[in-house]
């Protein structure tokens, strides 16, 4: 008797997940199917969970594939149910290629295609729909995206578009999705546009989406001008649907955190904040080569104006801006200075200058400082007077952070608005009005 073993979360059960199960018990004679608690879910950062562990448990016996059924409640348990079990054969879904080889010295291993166009749902007990999302672009956050997209339950990565349709060609067969000739095509295949493509195509797309019904969710810069960001957001509103300005740093739970305890009074009142991010891009990339909308402050200052809105505000007195450009004309070090009435903030971003990328926030009492990488905020310190007092205090962050954002996304798609604070429509709005501002100063046009 040949063994196989297959584990899996199986939450809102459809199409895919019963085609996996078909092609696992296909590859012996008795299939043992592990199905997760929602604690070991939490742990491996797997988020949204709809179903109860028993109508998981219960729409996989539906199916009649599983010779048994077992709980998978921590990360060390396949190792001990391959022994336990004398297990021939483990199998799971192509998405996690690579990751289960460590178990080939104990069994065969197998990584099964995962299921294209998931449309319909199968042994369903709840109405909540599995949201379709389509891809713009064709990039790098593009290739960070899917797999975090697939550790939300409640949406499935469909297809990608891309006006170069070999790039998406070439995107759509690494990632197991449908490449869309047209863009039509690709609307009527997407619930949720995710649109990763470059800075200045994002308003057009964005306005594209709205008018074929689409959610969206789109990359910062969401746009380069103010009045172009209330034009969609009000067009969002009128159409009823969610705009969602993906920085992903607002969405992540140690920031979310990092502010509840700067504003709770915990270093007093707040009056000086410095953000810094820089990064080396080679003199190549798009980031630098593109003269319009290329450059530091475009490509990294959305993540450090965000922390500057979520404590002081949006009703600054004053921005002024400092650079360093290249040759070319294109920012290589930005350090954006705002005035408010009660506060200073600066902040700094660099692609052709290096510096120490962190968070500090200086309040009448103490101050909060967050280390580089601070927009993946895990860890931060509260220190005050007495340098023996010292808080410390941290935070998980999971993979490249882009599944909070995304559900979040889902939450609010599924009409619940509490998760609505962490980026509002006004700090989207001002950061526009921001940029705007800047790229006006460094190509001359005031």
């Amino acid at each position: 008797m040949i063994k196989v073993i297959t584990y899996g979360t199986f939450d809102l059960f459809h199409e895919g997940h019963y085609k996996l199960l078909q092609r696992a018990k296909e590859l012996g004679d008795y299939l043992i199917v592990g199905v997760t608690t929602e604690e070991y879910d939490q742990a491996r950062g797997k988020l949204n969970v709809v179903d109860s562990l028993m109508t998981r448990i219960e729409n996989v016996k539906k199916t009649g594939f599983a010779d048994e059924i077992i709980v998978e409640e921590s990360q060390g348990q396949k190792f001990s149910d391959i022994k336990k079990y004398d297990i021939d054969i483990f199998t799971v879904g192509s998405d996690w290629v690579g990751v289960f080889d460590y178990l080939q010295d104990y069994c065969k291993v197998v990584y099964l295609d995962r299921t294209k166009n998931i449309s319909s749902t199968m042994l369903r007990t709840k109405e909540t729909p599995i949201q379709r999302i389509g891809i713009i672009g064709t990039g790098r956050i593009a290739n960070r995206f899917i797999p975090e997209a697939a550790l939300v339950s409640g949406v499935n990565t469909q297809c990608v578009y891309n006006p170069h349709f070999e790039s998406a060609e070439i995107f759509a067969k690494k990632w197991g999705i449908d490449a869309c000739k047209g863009i039509e095509e690709f609307f009527n295949s997407s619930d949720i546009v995710y649109i990763a493509s470059p800075h200045e195509t994002h308003y057009s797309y964005i306005k594209q989406s709205l008018e074929h019904g689409k959610h969206v969710l789109c990359e910062k810069p969401m746009c380069f001008h103010k009045e172009q960001a209330r034009e969609l957001f009000e067009y969002a509103k009128e159409k009823k649907l969610i705009l969602f300005e993906g920085i992903k740093t607002a969405y992540c739970p140690g920031f979310t955190k990092l502010l509840g305890i700067a504003c709770s009074g915990a270093i007093g009142n707040i009056r000086s904040l410095e953000a810094c991010f820089t990064k080396l891009e080679d003199e190549n990339s798009r980031e630098l080569k593109d003269i319009q909308y290329g450059g530091s402050f475009t490509e990294l200052g959305s993540y450090c104006l965000l922390p500057i809105l979520k404590i002081f505000g949006h009703d600054y007195e004053e921005v002024r801006f400092e650079t360093i450009k290249d040759s070319n004309g294109i920012d290589i070090y930005t350090k954006a200075h705002m005035r408010y009435a009660n506060g200073l903030a600066t902040a700094t971003c660099g692609l052709g200058v290096k510096s120490e990328g962190k968070l500090l926030i200086s309040g009448t009492t103490g101050y909060i400082v967050v280390e580089a990488p601070w927009w993946k905020t895990s860890y931060f310190e509260v220190h005050h007077e007495d340098p023996n007092e010292i808080e410390r205090l941290s935070e998980r962050f999971l993979g490249d952070g882009l599944r909070y954002e995304i559900s979040d996304l889902l939450s609010m798609i599924n009409g619940d608005t509490r998760k609505d604070f962490k980026l509002t429509r006004g700090d989207s709005e001002t950061i526009a009005g921001i940029m705007d501002q800047f790229l006006a100063e460094r190509n001359g046009v005031v």
